[in-house]
């Protein structure tokens, strides 16, 4: 690693005419539901879903390790209502490789989102241990969860979302889990040594195989608006899941933000992490894609900066290889198990890829700004994001305010004022 006189003459030193910022807001729809158990109960309620749920049946509630709004409330809920119904409700995680592809490390996940066996009244089984439910017409082996196998049924949660590495009719969603969450460690192998190329193919062949030959009864859909609180929740019987969630996916890419601005020249990224998004900064917002493959509309950025981690991704550091610089606060809380475990499972390595490393955020800046092509400093076209889940609000320099000041989705709420940084470099601020 270089020494921090190295790093800074390397950068070519601090004294930068940086432009001014303006903190911004962006506008999009702020629809939201008003009660998360109201929501579930309801939809449990549909007589197409609570004649699947049979009294004393035990029932494996099948949750993921993504960063999704409420997920607490939403699986309490399930849990509440399921239980009503005179079921016997579990939760297993069904997440694939990730908690570092270990029993313990998945139930840390689910405990770091406030799901434990004491918050929603429910045994939690976690194991890596799976069965070969079978093999598709093509012969593609099929995993399931060793408890989700032995449970009278099965339901599934997750978000209906764009995907981060391929565009296609079901991208991570429910038809996803049921291969690559639920198949635990072996199965999310599997399926991603095909390739993120082959996902359009895959996803359904898997998804279609798991729904016909094990005993799911109902998944939970869930949609989130741009401003990442729930917009919808939607319980699917299990022979709809395949239709529904192609609709579903129409509607969440509607619903996705953005960044306004047309032209960047450095994009500040304050935290990513597996919380944020599967590719710890979403391609959907920043253009930048680990797989390589097309479909992902972004302004064109030159430099991105990522500076740090969120607590949440337990050091899973997968994404990080989309920037351009980073900080050695962020390098020394990499966990290395995790990130190259989730990884090397999806056969993608860019991602886990260290980038230039400064020793603070004022450092990271002057590189990415050095190493722009066809610009002045004064006048570079500059945004700082808090991630790519968070874009509400947002800092932009001068010449990147110009190109927005006039949209009727932009409101002006500070500036001009100067980015300042503390006496080690670091932003001092908590945008």
């Amino acid at each position: 690693m270089l020494n921090q006189e190295l790093n800074v003459k390397l950068a070519g030193g601090y004294e930068l005419d940086l432009p001014k910022m303006y903190l911004v807001k962006q506008k999009f729809d702020q629809a939201k539901l008003e009660s998360i158990p109201a929501a579930v109960k309801q939809e449990i309620g549909k007589e197409s879903i609570k004649r699947t749920v049979k009294k004393g049946d035990s029932i494996a509630v099948a949750v993921g390790s993504r960063g999704i709004a409420n997920l607490f409330e939403i699986v309490r809920a399930v849990v509440k209502e399921l239980q009503g119904l005179g079921a016997v409700p579990f939760v297993l995680p069904a997440m694939g490789s990730h908690g570092g592809a270990t029993d313990e490390g998945q139930k840390q996940v689910l405990a770091s989102y406030g799901i434990t066996e004491e918050s929603i009244g429910a045994e939690i089984k976690s194991s890596m241990e799976v069965i070969e439910l079978g093999t598709t017409e093509t012969g593609m082996p099929v995993y399931l969860d060793k408890y989700a196998s032995e449970a009278d049924s099965i339901v599934v949660i997750n978000r209906v979302k764009p995907h981060t590495d391929f565009k296609a009719d079901y991208e991570s969603g429910l038809m996803k889990m049921m291969g690559i969450g639920l198949g635990k460690h072996k199965g999310a192998t599997k399926m991603h040594s095909y390739g993120f190329d082959q996902f359009e193919r895959v996803i359904p062949e898997v998804g279609n195989y798991v729904l016909a030959h094990s005993k799911i009864i109902f998944g939970v859909a869930i949609l989130e608006n741009a401003y990442d609180k729930t917009k919808k929740i939607e319980a699917i019987p299990a022979g709809e899941i395949a239709s529904r969630e192609k609709e579903l996916l129409v509607e969440a890419k509607a619903l996705l933000p953005k960044i306004l601005v047309p032209e960047i020249d450095v994009l500040i990224v304050n935290e990513i992490g597996k919380d944020i998004s599967g590719s710890g900064m979403d391609p959907n917002i920043t253009g930048k894609v680990g797989s390589g493959l097309p479909g992902f509309e972004a302004p064109p950025i030159q430099k991105v900066i990522v500076l740090d981690l969120t607590e949440k991704t337990h050091g899973n550091a997968c994404g990080i290889g989309m920037a351009d610089v980073t900080t050695r606060r962020l390098v020394e809380k990499i966990d290395f198990n995790y990130t190259y475990a989730n990884s090397i499972t999806s056969t993608v390595l860019e991602p886990a890829k260290i980038p230039v490393a400064m020793n603070n955020d004022k450092e990271a800046l002057v590189v990415a700004l050095r190493t722009c092509n066809r610009i002045t400093i004064p006048e570079a076209k500059i945004v700082r994001i808090h991630n790519t889940l968070e874009l509400g609000e947002i800092m932009v320099s001068e010449a990147a305010y110009q190109l927005i000041k006039d949209q009727e989705n932009i409101e002006l709420i500070e500036g001009p004022f100067p980015l300042s940084f503390d006496e080690n470099g670091f932003i001092n601020d908590n945008m």
